[in-house]
């Protein structure tokens, strides 16, 4: 086997399909049986990344032009309001069941309820499985990979926790909005917030652990009882919850025996704990790199997936996640808003929330000879 990809998330998934379009044999692994089970992201995709990649419509949410910033206070909040479409929330199960299907058309091999355990020198244990060996291991194995401490990368060390409740909504009944409130009692560090596209309703906080003293269901649920812009729910409501790395882009992302993509590779923006556009783009440049380097046998390829270069280009949003992080009362927290309230504050929280940048562009500058851009995941 050419390439074993650990982790169908959607960046094991994509990377997998961008390796198979190269003539690649790859194989990927999932301990869940089901990819329909233990999602945890809230499945909320930016303008960018709809306006870049090819996601199947029919899978997303109507589309929300409106933000609301709320102080602890929960009063007067701050609305801002696009002229476009800035955000829609996906069905993720079914985009993973998508992306699923496209890299196994891709030619990727894909085995659920198989566990990796291990891996030295290209020979691989798997639970579930017979143990196989592979030239080139991908770590997509999420925000606590076990791929990078077996190939001796880096490792996310600075962590959010969230937890979110998913239900549907009475179609009709509400106006889809973004609720976000700044509030370290129930998310410290981070905000609470409330994503209503009219169709389902995404209620949810997010900490660090070490503030977090009750508990993050206990917090979820506190906030739940009176989030702003709440609907009741008309159907099944499900629960969803992990990490987030939000120490930024890893410095050692690969070596000759494999690299790092997605939450592995701390590919989440410092700043908004978005991970989905950077997954992708990412996704791009893992592929090329790899492939080339499979072609070539030149270890001077993996140097061009520098986590060092990625880093350097938002030292912004990591020094505002730390100035975030530092907001640690109520009233600190109603002070950052009045700050916001003001010309320049809205403009920067419109360039935050509606901007082009949250993510470097990733240009892979490396020859592709099956496609130059996939259409779709």
């Amino acid at each position: 086997m050419d390439v074993l990809v650990v982790g169908a998330g959607l960046a094991g998934l994509r990377t997998a399909r961008l390796l198979a379009r190269r003539q690649l044999k790859v194989m990927v692994v999932d301990r869940r049986r089901s990819l329909s089970t233990g999602i945890r992201t809230t499945g909320i995709f930016v303008r960018r990344t709809l306006d870049h990649f090819g996601l199947p419509d029919h899978l997303l949410g109507p589309g929300v032009r409106d933000v609301l910033l709320y102080p602890p206070s929960r009063r007067a909040p701050i609305r801002l309001t696009s002229d476009r479409d800035e955000y829609r929330v996906a069905d993720m199960a079914a985009i993973y069941e998508h992306a699923h299907r496209a890299a196994e058309s891709a030619g990727a091999r894909v085995l659920l309820g198989v566990r990796y355990v291990d891996s030295s020198m290209g020979f691989v244990r798997l639970a579930g499985a017979e143990p196989v060996t592979a030239r080139f291991i991908v770590g997509a194995d999420g925000a606590r990979s076990h791929v990078a401490r077996d190939l001796g990368l880096d490792v996310n060390r600075r962590f959010l926790i969230g937890a979110e409740i998913v239900h549907p909504v009475a179609s009709g009944t509400t106006t889809p909005a973004f609720h976000c409130v700044l509030d370290p009692r129930v998310a410290p560090g981070y905000l609470g917030w409330v994503i209503d596209d009219g169709r389902y309703a995404h209620v949810g906080v997010a900490g660090y652990p070490d503030a977090m003293r009750t508990g993050i269901r206990h917090l979820l649920d506190d906030f739940a009882a009176d989030a702003p812009g709440r609907a009741a729910p008309t159907g099944p409501v499900e629960r969803r919850g992990g990490p987030i790395p939000v120490g930024g882009v890893l410095r050692r992302l690969a070596c000759p025996a494999g690299l790092l993509v997605g939450d592995a590779a701390g590919a989440v923006s410092p700043l908004t704990a978005g991970g989905l556009d950077p997954c992708l783009r990412m996704s791009e440049l893992a592929a090329a790199v790899a492939a080339e380097y499979l072609r070539t046998g030149d270890q001077r390829v993996l140097s061009r997936y520098d986590g060092n270069a990625l880093r350097s280009r938002f030292r912004g949003r990591l020094l505002l996640r730390r100035l975030f992080a530092g907001i640690r009362s109520p009233a600190a927290a109603e002070a950052a808003v009045a700050v916001l309230r003001s010309r320049a504050g809205r403009a920067l929280a419109a360039r935050i929330l509606f901007g082009d940048s949250s993510f470097p562009d990733v240009n892979p500058r490396l020859p592709d000879p099956a496609i130059d851009r996939p259409a779709g995941l």
